[in-house]
């Protein structure tokens, strides 16, 4: 029931808000609760797990919760950052109703999502979380929001009906849309049919690259908190779904598709990245930032293709390549969420986004500067902040098991070019973090004001969950063995 509560206490407090209670207040309340319990859930996951309500006798559709390592992660990255995005951002006047409920909506579906064992409310879930980011990026965004919104809703819808059809022949072919009776398909060419829809399914929702171009704009248009939500927690859906679904149905179909996975992922870490240093807005750069670190993980899961396609070793524990893929998660989706919210204050403060036009804020906004830096450090992979472990395990994971007598693999070829990456992302993080904060001080920042203790707070529970993490790791690794 543990699990239940963790989506009806948001849901129930977006209908409060919907009939008049307080919406900032509510919203606070809820997503506290909902931290303290995911805790509470993951610190006992056989207390949490086990409920089941059937929906549907013919075909079998349960209402099945459970979380294992993996999910347990993703939970509290979910709830970790509906707190911070309820923090964040101001909210217009008049428009509280849709604001927060709309936070609350896109918490209930990814804590859904992450927690469902069965495959039907699985999807199901993500998809309620997609309504409302449509409508506060298209309502309440900025720029071309209305232009982002649909681009946006084309994209993740195509990728939405993909990946319905590699579910659907999934579990026509396994018999099941229980995560506990996922096995491999029997006929290896269905499985390469599988895999295919559900690489560009899950691939579309996470901006594989060439289904890329939706997700840098639809953030740099959305409001703070939904860009905080979407690239921190949603678009780690469709990485779960490959570990979760993808591998259990189709190990040898994957391993079909894997140098074209390759591929995808290198343009995803080089060239979204190379992109990304051309990025003339704040906004933007860290929006092709997110794209580009998806990469990364792709790589971790190719790793684990490559293998034997389990994500558990014999005595129950997880690979490294799974673990790795799991701890970048959420690393990258704690770093991203802060580095959006900072943007943010920056846009609130200065009226602008333009890289040009900013500069010297760190003179009259040192705390911001500090906050900010920190999340550019964490996203370059800085030793002692969460990404920098999530990283490094992705890199040996692409050679584990490499038997160093025999010539290099696709995957340690991968591997090899994807380090430079690094090099990309240390090239515009530092570059942006030079021109907002350090030089001259420009009209736009001249008047600019640091961070009140309200501004801060989302920021510092945000970096200091990166600093936790960062220098003692196991603290989520351990839920992995």
């Amino acid at each position: 029931m543990m699990l239940l509560a963790l989506i009806l206490i948001p849901i129930l407090a977006a209908v409060a808000i919907f009939f008049g209670a307080p919406a900032r207040l509510t919203t606070l309340g809820a997503a506290a609760v909902n931290l303290v319990t995911s805790i509470a859930a993951v610190l006992c996951q056989s207390c949490a797990s086990g409920f089941s309500l059937q929906v549907l006798e013919n075909p079998s559709i349960h209402l099945s919760l459970g979380i294992d390592g993996i999910s347990s992660i993703l939970l509290l990255l979910s709830t970790i950052v509906t707190l911070a995005a309820a923090l964040s951002g101001t909210c217009p006047e008049g428009k509280e109703k849709l604001w927060f409920g709309s936070i609350l909506l896109i918490a209930a579906g990814a804590i859904g999502a992450f927690v469902s064992t069965d495959l039907f409310f699985f999807y199901a879930f993500h998809e309620l979380a997609l309504i409302p980011t449509f409508l506060m990026i298209g309502i309440l965004g900025r720029g071309d929001r209305k232009e982002a919104a649909w681009k946006a809703t084309v994209y993740l819808a195509f990728g939405s009906i993909v990946l319905l059809a590699g579910i659907l022949l999934a579990a026509g072919q396994v018999g099941s849309f229980a995560f506990e009776d996922l096995k491999a398909i029997a006929d290896v060419d269905t499985q390469k049919n599988v895999a295919i829809l559900l690489i560009i399914g899950f691939g579309t929702l996470v901006s594989l690259f060439p289904f890329h171009s939706w997700a840098a704009p639809a953030y740099a248009s959305a409001p703070a908190p939904v860009a905080m939500l979407h690239s921190g927690v949603l678009k780690k859906f469709g990485l779960y779904g490959l570990l979760r679904v993808g591998l259990a149905v189709a190990p040898e179909g994957m391993q079909h598709w894997l140098n074209l996975l390759l591929v995808l992922l290198l343009c995803n870490i080089i060239w979204v990245g190379l992109v990304t240093i051309n990025q003339k807005r704040l906004d933007l750069m860290l929006g092709n930032s997110s794209v580009m670190h998806m990469g990364y993980i792709f790589l971790a899961i190719a790793a684990l293709i490559a293998s034997d396609g389990k994500i558990q070793n014999a005595d129950g524990s997880y690979t490294l390549a799974a673990s790795a893929a799991t701890l970048l998660m959420f690393a990258h989706g704690i770093s991203i969420a802060l580095s959006f919210a900072l943007a943010d204050r920056i846009e609130a403060k200065t009226k602008t986004l333009e890289i040009n036009q900013l500069g010297g804020l760190a003179k009259t906004a040192p705390r911001l500067a500090f906050l900010f830096g920190l999340a550019g450090m964490a996203s370059i992979g800085l030793p002692g902040l969460a990404n920098f472990a999530g990283e490094v395990m992705v890199f040996f994971s692409g050679f584990e098991g490499w038997n160093q007598t025999k010539d290099l693999g696709p995957v340690q070829i991968a591997t090899i070019i994807a380090i430079w990456g690094v090099v990309i992302s240390a090239v515009y993080m530092l570059r942006a973090f030079r021109h907002t904060f350090q030089g001259d001080t420009l009209r736009s920042t001249e008047h600019a004001t640091d961070l009140s203790l309200a501004e801060k707070a989302p920021a510092i529970l945000l970096a200091a969950v990166l600093l936790v993490v960062g220098f003692y790791p196991n603290i989520l690794l351990n839920l992995l063995k």
